[in-house]
């Protein structure tokens, strides 16, 4: 088995890699043993400066990784280039605050002197998927750096250029040898890595199946995970908001990372007396998309990363109009030729496609749908929105548009997700904690909660 970058805009294989052997592996996991046992005792001024040299690099040479992006999974170079500078920053954050995230907490017992003391775990694995495949991986590695932690990228096996690429940027800023390594393996190895007594800890973002199958093994180890898992996230659109930028946003929102995202907004959900504006302003930017060459700043849509992507999603959108939906726009690949340049008519495109029409109630109506595919759905009150909003099994991020208090504070206190955001798009911040409830997964990464997940938080008592 070998794995492989493919440029999904032309379906021409780029470079390919032999997996790491079992022999390679051991002799890894030794190395980050043996670089973890140095490294926790290095300081915060260390390592803050280690993450700030490695945001220096992500800057300096943003185009470049960038690039490098787009070949392998589609994404337009000026997302890629803005995913690099979001990397910088995250380091940038945690270079900054994880010393006051994990200084000791005093707390007044019957001790002399009682306190909570943060530190670090160990080799944590990282499983993480290819949709943004710097993003990702910086939001696990810079708070598990910055506590003291090892880390091991078992990245997704269509992105290993950008895996090499991250070792080299933690290299290049000092990171001692061995402390964070990218293993270039394939799924298979993923239950071996958790069973190893060497790793400590896990975090996975990807699918369902992939989070499930990670939580059971490492469950079967007593061992510690983190799971950002798949979305299928409602923008609400009520009566009292501004429409024209409820539009524009919602667009973005779908369209992000060709509609390849787990926070993207999927399903649209607006109340009937201002449907009909929403639905007319929402098909002319969807026209106005130019879908093409990922590198040129011009285009708004890349293709999906792979061409079993591309097959799943088209089966969604027919499996959606024979359960009643119609196709207001797009949802037709032949469509697409007449658009592209023959060098990449064998790329994985989509055109941008809303459905509507379909009832909430159908099975195909609470699934993810990863690609630039609207469905909207008509109510006629904030109940009813609420009601479709939570009818599904994920439950990581909600969008909701109303200039009305009393309909925020319900929004925000009945919409079951991770994060609920209001008159604005769902993004994730360094700032702010990112994670899921229900079948979106558990845990949270970013913020002060996302680097005390992978750290012992050790009481000490002393009289």
């Amino acid at each position: 088995m070998s794995l492989a970058t493919i440029n999904p805009a032309t379906g021409e294989l780029l470079k390919s890699f032999e997996p790491l052997n079992d022999t390679e592996i051991s002799s890894r996991l030794d190395l980050a043993q043996q670089a973890f046992e140095e490294y926790q005792k290095t300081s915060f001024a260390e390592r803050s400066h280690i993450l700030n040299q490695a945001a220096n690099i992500l800057e300096q040479e943003k185009s470049e990784f960038a690039k490098i992006m787009t070949l392998e999974m589609g994404k337009t170079h000026k997302s890629a280039v803005a995913e690099v500078e979001k990397c910088a920053l995250v380091c940038r954050y945690y270079a900054e605050h994880a010393p006051q995230f994990l200084a000791d907490v005093p707390i007044p017992t019957d001790a002399s002197n009682s306190f909570v003391k943060y530190q670090p775990l160990g080799i944590i694995l990282a499983v993480m998927p290819w949709n943004f495949p710097f993003w990702q991986v910086f939001r696990f590695a810079a708070p598990a750096l910055m506590a003291g932690n090892a880390g091991i990228l078992k990245h997704a096996s269509n992105v290993p250029q950008c895996a090499l690429a991250i070792e080299e940027i933690f290299l290049k800023a000092g990171l001692p040898k061995g402390v964070f390594q990218t293993f270039l393996v394939g799924a298979v190895k993923v239950a071996d890595l958790i069973a190893d007594d060497r790793i400590k800890a896990a975090t996975l973002t990807g699918s369902e199946p992939a989070g499930m199958s990670l939580a059971a093994n490492a469950g079967k180890q007593i061992k510690k995970v983190v799971l950002e898992l798949g979305g299928s996230d409602p923008f609400i659109v009520l009566a009292s908001a501004d429409i024209e930028a409820a539009a524009t946003t919602a667009v973005t929102a779908r369209m992000l990372n060709n509609g390849q995202s787990c926070i993207a907004a999927k399903r649209f959900i607006i109340e009937d007396s201002v449907a009909d504006k929403f639905e007319k302003l929402l098909l002319e930017k969807f026209q106005a998309l130019k879908i093409g060459d990922p590198m040129l700043p011009e285009t708004d849509i890349g293709p999906l990363a792979t061409p079993g992507i591309l097959k799943e999603l088209d089966a969604q959108v027919q499996t959606a109009v024979n359960s009643g939906g119609k196709i207001l726009f797009g949802g037709n690949i032949t469509d697409l030729e007449t658009q592209l340049t023959p060098s990449l008519r064998k790329g994985n495109f989509y055109p941008p496609t809303i459905i509507t029409d379909i009832s909430p109630e159908k099975p195909i109506a609470k699934e993810e749908f990863f690609g630039p595919v609207a469905m909207l759905f008509r109510v006629p009150d904030l109940n009813a929105a609420i009601k479709i909003a939570n009818s599904t099994p994920f439950g990581l991020g909600a969008s909701a548009w109303t200039t009305d208090k009393s309909e925020q504070e319900r929004l925000i206190q009945e919409i079951e997700a991770g994060a609920v955001f209001i008159n604005g798009m769902v993004k994730s911040d360094p700032r702010l904690p990112f994670g899921g409830i229900k079948r979106s997964g558990f845990g949270r990464e970013l913020s002060i909660q996302g680097i005390h997940e992978f750290v012992n938080v050790k009481t000490v008592w002393v009289k």
